[in-house]
């Protein structure tokens, strides 16, 4: 196995999900839920990021292809949907479709996607097998992109005892701070976005 290439994966995914930062705006969007409904929330989520990642991996840049979709594209679109999401934080909405009973919706969406299986996630990860030679390699990366999602779903699994110290109150706090860096981290894809497309036309002019 190449151990190499298996930490590469593994670090720089890890970063990139950044599963520590992922806990203030998991406990914001499932605050209010009970113990057994954020647990079976963080699953849904890891396993969707998990689906979304493997796909992309494998059948991404086609897909982009047939689409004729750029990746920067993607990194915007990823965006326009966290500053949905953070406005719904910052103005104390978001505990709506929760008490509608749409939690598979907030585990989905924006947890498992942007949040997890983002556009970064998405683009290293093409870029890994782009690179990758021999069943071996797309195997390794398969593996790393595994151990990822298994630590981050740790982290959501462990992230109840938070809740219990918080407390409402802090709990309502947090979620705006959360919606405060869910907004930072939009308009920083949006940022990227805009930034990469300038650069693609001028590589192509």
């Amino acid at each position: 196995m190449n151990l190499k290439l298996l930490g590469e994966v593994f670090v720089t995914l890890l970063v990139i999900v950044d599963p520590p930062g992922m806990v203030p705006v998991f406990l914001a969007l499932t605050g209010s839920m009970d113990g057994r409904a954020r647990m079976k929330a963080g699953t849904q989520a890891v396993l969707l990021a998990l689906g979304v990642i493997v796909g992309f991996a494998v059948a991404g840049q086609t897909l982009l292809d047939y689409l004729h979709v750029e990746l920067p594209a993607l990194q915007g679109a990823g965006g326009l949907l966290l500053i949905l999401v953070a406005l719904q934080l910052l103005t104390g909405k978001a505990d709506e479709p929760s008490e509608q009973g749409g939690t598979s919706n907030v585990a989905l969406v924006p947890i498992g996607t942007p949040l997890l299986a983002g556009p970064g996630a998405i683009v290293a990860t093409m870029l890994f097998v782009r690179r990758a030679e021999g069943l071996d390699e797309y195997l390794v990366i398969g593996i790393g992109i595994l151990l990822v999602m298994l630590t981050v779903w740790l982290v959501l699994r462990f992230s109840g005892g938070i809740v219990k110290l918080l407390r409402p109150a802090g709990i309502e706090v947090l979620t705006r701070i959360a919606g405060l860096l869910l907004a930072a981290i939009a308009v920083q894809l949006i940022a990227d976005a805009i930034d990469a497309f300038v650069q693609l036309y001028i590589a192509k002019g």
